[in-house]
């Protein structure tokens, strides 16, 4: 359900960002979603799909970039992207871990007709 509220808070960006821009009509909109960021790309584009109603962005499309989860051992420093959901290095065996990648969830770009 956390996804209503982020979808309202990308549209709200995308608007506000294209009303600066003075654009009257958003077209695309160019999302980037981690995999470790608990955002479900299906649930966003649902509630899309009800939220742009409208608005600037009604005929807009969404599309998504996906960031796989990327780890760095703190032992070894070898970076590596999980396989499974038991995160251990596999050079050194350490589950010390820090993540490099994958919690992104932001508005990459807009595009809009004037």
């Amino acid at each position: 359900m956390h996804e209503l509220t982020i979808t309202q808070n990308i549209l709200d960006i995308v608007l506000k960002e294209a009303k600066a821009a003075r654009a009257n009509k958003v077209t695309r909109i160019n999302l980037v979603i981690g995999e470790l960021s608990g955002v479900v790309g299906d649930c966003v584009q649902f509630y899309f799909e009800f939220l742009k109603k409208g608005s600037a962005a009604e005929e807009a499309t969404v599309n998504f970039t996906l960031v796989p989860a990327e780890l760095r051992c703190r032992h070894c420093l070898a970076s590596f992207n999980p396989r499974d959901s038991i995160w251990v290095c596999p050079d050194c065996g350490s589950a010390s871990l820090e993540v490099v990648s994958g919690r992104d969830c932001y508005v990459e770009s807009i595009e809009v007709e004037q």
